[in-house]
């Protein structure tokens, strides 16, 4: 089985590593993520897991939520229940119901899901996140690719 990587997730990949730089300085890199939403942030310190998600899918043609919350994405492009490489997953965080997580899936095991994401340690990263964590799986489009 040949699985073709979504466009958003090759460039995803490439940003492996960019990280927010300690003290009064910012890493311009992750102020470009924010100005892919509505936030327009210019400190890297401010929460950039959905910037990013929305940077990674303009740079790929695709419009994305335009917000830099997290739960956004819950009510863009289509639900589906079973991922597959480059999947918007969304995750909760904390007990604060607007709080959240997102980032592209990129694999699992029994308890965990792992997320290529921004803000994932304080940089670009892939991360593993509980599945009873899990708030949704979201695609683009009304049609999964073909495998």
């Amino acid at each position: 089985m040949s699985e073709q990587m979504p466009k958003w997730l090759e460039i995803a990949r490439k940003e492996l590593g960019q990280a927010e730089i300690k003290g009064s300085k910012h890493n311009p890199r992750i102020i470009d993520y924010h100005f892919a939403t509505s936030l327009k942030a210019t400190e890297d310190e401010v929460p950039w897991c959905s910037s990013f998600a929305n940077w990674c899918l303009k740079q790929a043609m695709i419009k994305g939520t335009g917000s830099a919350a997290a739960r956004s994405w819950l009510d863009w492009g289509h639900k589906i229940e079973k991922p597959v490489p480059g999947t918007i997953c969304i995750f909760r965080r904390g007990s604060d119901p607007k709080s959240g997580h997102v980032g592209f899936y990129v694999g699992e095991d029994d308890h965990t899901i792992s997320l290529l994401g921004g803000n994932q340690g304080d940089k670009v990263s892939v991360a593993k996140y509980k599945k009873s964590e899990l708030l949704g799986y979201r695609w683009p489009f009304p049609v999964l690719p073909s495998a």
